[in-house]
């Protein structure tokens, strides 16, 4: 994406692709032009949708097995020990594995609408696999290669909504396409719920076998509907109308300025872009550390199941902590894009969950834990503003965003490696020591992210200043135009 100037009609313009539109508006043309934007984002708000259903189903097949352990899942398969909890774990190595390179060969493709369904696709056959497994090493494998088939989602739709919307409809969006995962925290474990306890014996199979053939299926079906509904990018996207593709592409021009790059840059420049910026290896870092301080999501049935109730009615009491989760996180990422901010609001959400930490920790009173599993799970809410906030902070540069957004998620997924060994069995059912490496741990990332936030804001005052320099005025640059700035 780069700015011209027509010397012809001595018009502005952005070129992309083979697109050239216009950045200045005429003033007799603005209401068309905002009714004819509220139309392209309703339709393209629409379509993004169905993120919000993958994500679902793509937690639920991550996480079905933690369901599966109430009923029989370790009995069944003879585990011992830590294998559980290898279980868990192995996912995410082949996870991590794929974050870098499917992302830059999206970025190369220009085909999100084919690509990401067909990874879905084909963890949902893995999935619906992981039921005819016999033994530790058979779970270990289709868990490897599930979590190597989903690697691609996240990051994935992540770059893609950035394709899509300016810096300040961002941390909204991500809350919508994100709020999937607590959806499926919540949802999933009524489903888990109903099938463990009416499927148990049919066609002589477990029911935790039921719950992986399942769920497996749904996910396959909704994966080649995804295939006629999500866009690919502005330039290349068949449903839209010339009109509203040179809208799409005009709308991030202005959202842009002169530091905007080429169009042209490849996915091997942005690849080297990425690793040489010491800012995408700190947010990886204390995103690494504050997947481990939410290591609990995987354990959040077992938790449940400390306050004493049956199978049933443990999965019942996980819903609604996640569903104000999902309140809590449209709440927050609204107005995190309303006012501009993010870390103040991410710092705050990871507060209340160290709250919802220090109360478990204190007490075995059913009332207060189950009060504390709420507290917990609201950190989705800071979780999206966090990736708002990682959006933002590359949204010039779409190449090396592509591969930011994937190495960041990938490598820092190391995070929920080392998060499945914190809760031992042996240290139930209070969950102390659990609880304890949680509550240091997000005491970490939250002062990491604390220094980037300071260390952006030195950058915006810098620009400002060379801003005000370069147009010779004393007023923090405001009678020049307004560059690029860092959302702090």
């Amino acid at each position: 994406m780069s700015a011209l100037d027509d010397s012809k009609t001595g018009e502005t313009t952005s070129a992309i692709g083979d697109f050239k539109v216009p950045l200045d508006v005429p003033h007799h043309a603005a209401c068309a032009r905002d009714d004819l934007e509220r139309r392209l984002l309703r339709k393209l708000d629409l379509r993004m949708s169905i993120i919000v259903v993958i994500f679902t189903l793509n937690y639920i097949d991550r996480s079905n097995v933690s369901n599966a352990r109430l009923q029989g899942f370790e009995q069944d398969l003879h585990l011992q020990g830590q294998q559980y909890a290898t279980i868990l774990s192995i996912l995410f190595v082949g996870y991590i594995i794929m974050q870098v390179p499917a992302n830059m060969f999206l970025y190369w493709l220009g085909r999100p609408s084919i690509f990401l369904p067909s990874c879905m696709l084909v963890w949902g056959a893995i999935s619906a696999l992981t039921g005819i497994t016999k033994n530790y090493a058979g779970a270990v494998l289709a868990r490897f290669f599930l979590g190597f088939a989903e690697g691609p989602f996240y990051p994935g739709s992540l770059f893609l909504i950035s394709q899509w919307y300016k810096r300040d409809e961002l941390a909204l969006r991500v809350a919508l396409i994100s709020c999937g995962i607590p959806i499926s925290n919540a949802f999933g474990s009524l489903i888990a719920s109903g099938i463990l306890q009416g499927m148990q014996g049919k066609l002589g199979q477990a029911a935790w076998r039921w719950l992986f053939y399942v769920e497996g299926s749904v996910t396959m079906f909704v994966a080649i509907c995804a295939m006629f509904i999500l866009p690919d990018f502005p330039h290349n996207t068949r449903w839209l109308t010339p009109e509203e593709k040179a809208l799409a592409i005009s709308r991030l021009a202005e959202d842009g300025d002169s530091r905007t790059e080429p169009s042209n840059k490849t996915s091997m420049q942005g690849l080297w872009d990425a690793l040489s910026d010491w800012k995408v290896w700190w947010f990886t870092v204390a995103y690494a550390i504050q997947l481990l301080s939410q290591s609990f999501f995987a354990y959040f049935p077992t938790l449940s199941a400390t306050m004493g109730y049956n199978t049933t009615v443990s999965l019942l009491l996980c819903a609604p902590p996640w569903v104000f989760s999902t309140i809590v996180a449209f709440a927050l990422s609204r107005y995190s894009d309303k006012k501009q901010r993010r870390y103040i609001y991410f710092a705050a959400s990871n507060a209340v969950t160290a709250l919802g930490f220090i109360i478990s920790i204190c007490t075995m009173n059913t009332a207060a834990r189950y009060l504390s599993l709420f507290l917990m799970a609201q950190v989705y809410a800071g979780y999206m503003v966090f990736w708002g906030w990682v959006n933002n902070t590359w949204s010039q540069e779409p190449a090396k965003r592509a591969v930011a957004l994937a190495l960041i998620n990938g490598l820092g997924s190391i995070g929920n490696i080392t998060g499945s060994y914190v809760w031992q069995s042996h240290w139930g059912p209070t969950y102390r020591y659990s609880y304890a490496v949680c509550l240091s741990t997000i005491g970490v990332s939250t002062g990491m992210l604390g220094v980037m936030h300071l260390y952006l804001k030195h950058l915006n005052k810098q620009m400002v200043r060379k801003d005000s320099e370069r147009d010779g005025k004393d007023n923090e640059g405001l009678g020049g135009p307004v560059g690029f700035r860092y959302l702090v």
